[in-house]
């Protein structure tokens, strides 16, 4: 049994939600899993665990600053553990830029670090206009109608492709 900490950025909450489920299929692997938001790691013990993996959403292109201080203050923790990161967005509802490879946003997170991870991935996040304030529901309707997308204010629609995320907690439990 290994000890995983999951650590999280999220916007909206969406990431979080991964998370949990990356923790359910985890821990019926045997595994023990620690969910900590990045804004906490702090008081966390990192030194405690087997594995780390790192779940970042975006908003407007980019990860959260705190996401690149983790890694940039955590790098010789994070190359001495089997570790994965993956990110959330929206632009990975289309299949030509759900993996690694393909989306532009970890092509670009992965030129702007120095840690290479171990595992990668990409999981397509959730649209809640209702959810976001005024500015973030029309910089965001703005984004979908250049990107082809729903416009629609009311529009809630979950893009997560979960059997995708199941497949990443069995990767991460083997790792």
């Amino acid at each position: 049994m290994a000890k995983i900490l999951i650590l999280f950025s999220s916007t909206d909450g969406h990431t979080i939600k991964i998370c949990e489920r990356l923790k359910q299929v985890v821990e019926r692997n045997a595994h023990q899993v620690t969910l900590v938001s990045v804004k906490d790691s702090g008081r966390t013990d990192l030194q405690a665990f087997d594995k780390i993996v790192i779940g970042a959403s975006i908003r407007y292109g980019k990860h959260s600053k705190l996401v690149f201080d983790f890694i940039s203050n955590n790098q010789p923790l994070l190359d001495s553990r089997s570790n994965a990161f993956f990110t959330v967005n929206i632009v990975a509802r289309k299949p030509e830029k759900n993996r690694p490879q393909t989306n532009p946003y970890m092509l670009k997170f992965l030129k702007q670090i120095a840690w290479r991870p171990g595992k990668l991935a990409v999981f397509a996040g959730k649209l809640d206009y209702p959810k976001y304030s005024f500015f973030d529901r029309m910089m965001i309707r703005f984004i979908m109608l250049m990107t082809k997308g729903p416009t629609d204010p009311m529009t809630v629609v979950e893009f997560t492709d979960w059997k995708q995320v199941e497949a990443f907690g069995h990767v991460v439990s083997e790792m």
